[in-house]
């Protein structure tokens, strides 16, 4: 990947982050549109989702990441790899997860992952943290029936959040409600995952389900 610099903290909240984006063409952007779908909201540089579609090529990926330059070099990247089961999409997620999904064929959107993100640690940045009421009620509608949502950060308390508004949806089901999962299930690790467990320092992961 590129080193492509840019802000760490982009305050979603702001007026140019509220568009939303056009509805995505299936067809154009995967060779087979039909195949399962990985959602990964907050992809940042996208190399896990990068490298989960050099293992995975039955499945197709997409990054969403709010700070537009390093979707334009994910996507560079993805091109010059010829990878056609990849894409990445500049936008804010809570005010685009409808509009973006409604499209998709019934049953594609199987994987949902949140990894790492940014914990807006003020109490009165609370709004600004990616799991929004829009976005909880958005996955527990395009989720396909049996599709997971995978959670991880080093974050106690915003681990504890985000299990908390996803139990809030009585579509969407947890699988260890009183511990944390002590292994990622994916094959992939992200590089903030890798750097916190070199130091020793413990990550909050859990999976949700969709009720079938």
């Amino acid at each position: 990947m590129l080193q492509v610099r840019v802000r760490q903290h982009v305050n979603p909240l702001a007026r140019r982050y509220q568009i939303t984006p056009k509805p995505l063409e299936w067809g154009k952007i995967y060779s087979y549109p039909s195949q399962p779908l990985h959602l990964d909201i907050g992809c940042a540089k996208g190399k896990f989702a990068l490298e989960m579609a050099q293992i995975e090529t039955h499945w197709n990926f997409l990054g969403l990441e709010i700070r537009e330059p390093l979707v334009i070099n994910a996507n560079h990247v993805r091109e010059t790899l010829g990878l056609t089961n990849l894409h990445y999409l500049f936008c804010n997620v809570n005010t685009s997860i409808q509009s973006l999904l409604s499209s998709l064929p019934p049953g594609v959107l199987k994987w949902v992952s949140i990894q790492f993100p940014d914990p807006w640690f003020k109490h009165r940045h609370a709004k600004r943290r990616i799991l929004q009421p829009e976005l909880v009620k958005g996955l527990g509608e395009c989720l396909a029936p049996g599709g997971v949502v995978f959670l991880q950060t080093d974050i106690h308390f915003l681990a504890t959040e985000m299990c908390s508004r996803l139990s809030g949806n009585p579509c969407l089901i947890r699988e260890n409600s009183d511990k944390w999962l002590s292994e990622n299930p994916l094959p992939v690790r992200t590089e903030r995952e890798i750097a916190t467990q070199k130091k020793g320092q413990p990550v909050y992961r859990n999976l949700f389900y969709k009720i079938p």
